[in-house]
């Protein structure tokens, strides 16, 4: 072990709170006292307030050690492992005052650790891997406080622990900077599809019925073609080039789904993040519908459309009333209408879109960049392999 380090368990440097047992009973829908924070608020490095419950009862007896404060990290325990990373974030004085509520653990440093040392170490890809390997499958995949308290560090003197979190800071900052272009440059992007697709839709002799433009396919027993992961944050992508967590079927699949280049895919959360489209061959679990075109069409085009706030907004109109996790019957889509312009319209169209997502998507390859540049600098920094001046 490196001079002055040691290796030691998390738990052993850390206040670690569970939430308490919530129960309906007593609470109601409120505007203006103390959200309950669920492991649903917690996305990746941020906390999402829209649809929270808020505390109305008279009296917090009994449940101070459940406030939250400024700086505290939280972990989501339930699913603490999601499509864009993991369930963990900092509580900042905007979201403050909250209560913990059960599934959610609370973090704070004791007995010299670093709140900003720990938020690096629970952020880093070896926890990421930690949680990776320690969920328990069940029906709902959720990791234990006994299992967040059992995670091995190293840890450095204190001045140590400092700096490194200081240098480490400086990637978060310049992320974070990126975020912020990236939420921009997404609403620019909507806003110009939407006057796009809605003057579409305005040329009213240019619309046609879903069903009369494209047809649900079911090509199977095709084993030898690799599977496919359906994500609405990068698409339709080999499982196996993907870093992140994906269920993975157990033996037989020649019932999944063929998909072939130019097919759009309903996936089960479309209602929320539109149809993806295809450029790979693959297969796919056959709870997914895929959609090949019966008319000539311009592919590109369309893949902008079924991804744009005109396309989602009708559609969830359509769907009004389905279930989370529920797929959209091929049936109410099919029912939407949809513009079809000329197919050189098409692809004028296509061509301007691609230009301005362009910009977007080279916004987020530098994203990309620098988180791998972090994660790098991380193994180094947070193992002792590099050490740092204090």
């Amino acid at each position: 072990m490196i001079e002055g380090w040691h290796r030691t368990e998390l738990g052993n440097h850390v206040d670690l709170v569970t939430g308490f047992p919530f129960s309906s009973s007593g609470y109601t829908e409120s505007t203006d006292h103390i959200r309950l924070l669920r492991g649903d608020n917690i996305i990746p490095g941020a906390i999402r307030w829209d649809g929270v419950k808020r505390w109305i009862k008279e009296s917090a007896a009994g449940l101070e050690a459940f406030f939250l404060a400024d700086g505290d990290l939280v972990i989501g325990m339930d699913r603490t492992w999601v499509n864009s990373g993991l369930k963990i974030a900092r509580i900042r004085v905007d979201d403050l005052p909250c209560l913990l509520v059960q599934r959610v653990a609370r973090l704070r440093a004791i007995d010299n650790l670093d709140q900003d040392f720990m938020a690096q170490c629970v952020s880093s890809h070896s926890f990421e891997q930690y949680v990776k390997g320690n969920q328990t499958e069940t029906a709902v995949p959720h990791i234990s406080s006994q299992q967040i308290r059992d995670f091995p560090i190293h840890l450095p003197p204190l001045p140590e622990q400092h700096k490194i979190a200081e240098i480490l800071r400086t990637w978060d900052v310049a992320i974070e900077k990126l975020d912020t272009i990236s939420v921009k440059m997404q609403q620019e992007v909507g806003a110009i599809c939407q006057r796009v697709f809605e003057l579409d839709y305005g040329a009213g002799g240019s619309l046609l019925r879903a069903r009369g433009m494209f047809e649900p396919v079911s090509e199977r027993a095709r084993p030898d073609l690799p599977l496919l992961a359906v994500m609405q944050d990068i698409g339709i992508v080999r499982r196996d080039e993907l870093d992140r967590r994906v269920a993975m079927p157990d033996g037989d699949t020649s019932t999944y789904k063929v998909v072939r280049p130019g097919n759009f895919v309903v996936s089960l959360r479309s209602f929320e993040g539109g149809l993806e489209f295809s450029d790979v061959l693959g297969l796919v679990s056959p709870a997914y519908t895929v959609l090949r075109s019966t008319h000539a069409i311009h592919a590109p085009y369309y893949r902008h459309f079924f991804k744009s706030r005109s396309f989602i907004g009708r559609l969830d109109k359509m769907i009004y009333g389905i279930r989370d996790g529920k797929q959209i019957a091929f049936r109410d889509f099919g029912d939407m209408f949809i513009p079809h312009p000329h197919i050189e319209d098409q692809r004028k169209r296509e061509k301007a879109l691609s230009a301005v997502t362009q910009l977007a998507d080279a916004n987020k390859r530098k994203r990309q960049a620098l988180e791998r540049q972090k994660r790098a600098l991380m193994q180094k920094l947070l193992t002792g392999e590099w050490r740092v001046n204090c």
